[in-house]
């Protein structure tokens, strides 16, 4: 029964299956001024001016937060903005993100360029956006004053980018960014793959996938890693391997925690999901860097997952315009590498976890919970008083097909298209105000004040 003294939330979402603490519960959650202030068993009768009450079949999630996203704006808007990645994000559950620095042009490698970041940002964002820094030859330097303006931390490649305005680190630039890193404890996220073992590789050209995978070697991924590893021993910085897709690189991963060095790990839902056994021939829809591998790969991840090898799963959403893909004539060599999912990542992963006998509660901690961590992020990530109401209405055992070319994010190229699928985000909250993907709402973070 309703007591009249409580006093009334903005909003107040009451639901049979309310994830709380690891758990499903359920709950009734009051929301005031965009923030979480009370989680009480249901038939606690918290008043709101707004009341939402969910359906039998609907879970209430915390929202996603997905730390890789290649927003690319300003300079590429083409191939991604800001708009339309985050009407994807909060489509897809996601309700923050944090942006790389490439392949916006300029890389978010200054202070100058991220105020133009902020900028191209400010006003159409959907759901809340942060931004990484980069970390290139010829600005280990600059670091500190960007950290200090609040970007999360610094992302780097050890292999060519991709795009010639965010040149590689060497070993020495490598040992000098960590050093500096580790004077004010900011973060390295590395892509790491040797370039000395991708150039002695078999060239990639053509249409046969195997042909691509095999100038990719797994051995190129293990020796970065493993350079990675020892530079974070030496230095004492904190490291984070962005996108592992070689399950060879676990054990040495493991044994770096337990050794106590500063590492953590992301994988993505393409290398969770996808088997290079299946990618046709031309299917360039597929490519990405490092490339998807086999089946018994995928299985390894998994289990790396459910070991607390790797910490989080997130997009590395990576889009391009079609004609980057090379979709008409198939050539892994010629097509952008990147792969387009940040609408799909919780109806993947959840796909293939329950398939495999995991609960939507772990994977909610590896989306959610587990990215918001690594990126100090502490008001979000969970459905608890004092954290930000950001809330995904979640159906979990509804079907339905993938439509490229429906997805809200620029370009209808997604390796997805034709898939069914189970698991459909029926609403999603930021900061306690429903999505309508009219109105732009969201805010633009700092490290530290987010």
């Amino acid at each position: 029964m309703t007591d009249e003294r409580m006093p009334e939330h903005d909003l107040v979402v009451r639901g049979r299956r309310v994830l709380v603490r690891g758990a499903f519960k359920p709950c009734e959650v009051g929301i005031t001024r965009g923030a979480i202030v009370a989680v009480e068993p249901l038939g606690a009768g918290l008043r709101g001016s707004e009341v939402v009450s969910l359906r039998d079949d609907e879970t209430l999630l915390p929202g996603l937060v997905d730390t890789h996203v290649h927003v690319n704006e300003p300079g590429r808007t083409e191939w991604e903005g800001f708009a339309s990645a985050t009407k994807a994000a909060a489509a897809g559950g996601v309700t923050t993100i944090i942006d790389m620095p490439l392949n916006s042009i300029p890389p978010t490698i200054s202070l100058d360029a991220l105020e133009r970041k902020r900028r191209a940002a400010r006003d159409q964002v959907f759901v809340d956006v942060g931004f990484w820094g980069g970390a290139v030859p010829g600005n280990i330097g600059a670091l500190r004053a960007i950290h200090d303006d609040g970007v999360f931390g610094f992302k780097c490649f050890l292999v060519p980018s991709g795009v010639d305005e965010f040149p590689a680190l060497g070993a020495a630039d490598l040992e000098h960014a960590m050093a500096e890193l580790a004077r004010f404890d900011g973060v390295l996220l590395v892509h790491a793959e040797d370039a000395a073992t991708i150039a002695g590789a078999p060239a990639g050209g053509g249409r046969g996938y195997e042909r691509f995978l095999a100038s990719r070697p797994r051995l190129a991924e293990d020796r970065a890693i493993a350079q990675v590893v020892e530079c974070a021993r030496r230095t004492g910085a904190r490291a984070h391997i962005v996108h592992l897709s070689s399950s060879d690189a676990l054990p040495l991963i493991a044994e770096a925690k337990r050794s106590g060095v500063r590492v953590t790990v992301e994988t993505c839902p393409h290398y969770l999901t996808l088997r290079s056994e299946d990618i046709a021939d031309g299917a360039t829809a597929c490519k990405c860097c490092p490339p998807v591998r086999e089946g018994a790969n995928r299985d390894l991840l998994w289990q790396g997952l459910l070991e607390g090898i790797i910490d989080a799963v997130v997009s590395d959403h990576s889009p391009s315009t079609a004609d980057l893909k090379d979709l008409e004539n198939g050539d892994f060599a010629a097509a952008w590498g990147g792969i387009a999912s940040l609408q799909l990542g919780m109806p993947l992963v959840w796909n293939h976890a329950r398939g495999r006998g995991i609960p939507l509660e772990k994977v909610v901690e590896w989306m959610s919970a587990r990215p918001a961590a690594l990126a100090a992020l502490a008001r979000k990530g969970r459905i608890e008083p004092g954290a930000d109401a950001d809330l995904s209405v979640f159906a979990p055992d509804e079907r339905f097909v993938v439509h490229a070319d429906r997805l809200l994010h620029k370009n209808p190229v997604c390796p997805y298209d034709g898939w069914s699928l189970t698991g459909v985000v029926r609403d999603t909250f930021v900061r306690g105000e429903r999505v309508d993907f009219a109105e732009p709402r969201g805010r633009l973070l700092r490290r530290g004040a987010a």
